[in-house]
């Protein structure tokens, strides 16, 4: 089904079986939810370095803004 030399729906099914009676549905559900637990913290974890990286953007954007306002005031007081 998956193609010449791949995995068919019967070898899928097999290997589920013998995962289920090698771990037992209580083992693999609380697997499940671990895996999922992790998942979300990953994300959250990605999402506020994320936003951390934005605002760093944003105040380095500020800063250089600064900068520039404050050579043009020194560069204006120059040329008086």
């Amino acid at each position: 089904m998956f193609g010449p030399g791949g995995i068919s729906i019967w070898q899928l099914l097999i290997i589920l079986v013998i995962v289920v009676l090698l771990f037992g549905t209580k083992k693999l559900r609380g697997m499940g939810g671990d895996l999922g637990t992790a998942i979300k913290s990953f994300k959250k974890s990605v999402k506020e370095d994320m936003d951390e990286d934005d605002e760093s953007k944003d105040s380095l954007e500020d800063s250089s803004a600064k900068v520039a306002a404050e050579e043009v005031e020194t560069a204006e007081k120059e040329k008086a």
